[in-house]
């Protein structure tokens, strides 16, 4: 059985219109801090520096060579051998489908791998409970509980924080990888 053929690629200028509608859907936004409308003007602006950053880095997720999400990494820190992640799929017709383990897996393999970095963190809203058991399956801890951390349409939101230490995934690494290779995706 060959599961769904997933990638990553880095942004690329062609990619700025394709993240503003995505960054504006709202079943994307819904579980982003801000829930304001994003202006052109705004994304601009927000692209040009992602694109520099090196305490950032970008990648659009494919699958089947179709663009479908973005995953990125910010506050790269090599001094403190650590970095945030976050990650979205905006076709609702990936969803359920083992792609965002996939990108999970990856992103992990990367930060732990060529980036040689000790610590993988997070934040996700704490009503996202998907998302956060997702990272917990790969070994993320819960490290802290934000309460009323951000406003969502004028109501207060909690976010759960949680962190992975390169012994975390060299614990559950192998469980990971059976998982994924057991719905039939291919790992180098």
């Amino acid at each position: 059985m060959v599961g769904p053929q997933v990638q990553l690629r880095d942004v690329t200028p062609t990619d700025r219109d394709r993240l503003l509608q995505w960054r504006n859907q709202p079943d994307v936004a819904q579980w982003m801090y801000t829930d304001s409308l994003i202006s052109e003007a705004d994304h601009a602006n927000w692209f040009a520096a992602a694109l520099v950053d090196p305490a950032r880095r970008y990648w659009i997720i494919t699958l089947e060579g179709e663009p479908v999400g973005l995953a990125n990494l910010a506050d790269i820190s090599p001094a403190h051998r650590r970095c945030a992640w976050a990650y979205y799929l905006a076709s609702p017709s990936v969803r359920g489908k083992g792609v965002g383990a996939y990108v999970e897996y990856w992103v992990i393999e990367q930060v732990f791998g060529p980036m040689g970095l000790t610590k993988l963190w997070c934040e996700v809203l704490v009503e996202n409970e998907a998302v956060w058991k997702l990272h917990e399956s790969f070994g993320f801890r819960r490290e802290a509980l934000f309460r009323r951390h951000v406003w969502k349409a004028g109501v207060p939101c909690d976010v759960v924080g949680l962190g992975l230490l390169a012994e975390d995934w060299a614990a559950t690494r192998e469980a990971s990888r059976a998982r994924l290779r057991s719905k039939g995706y291919v790992l180098d």
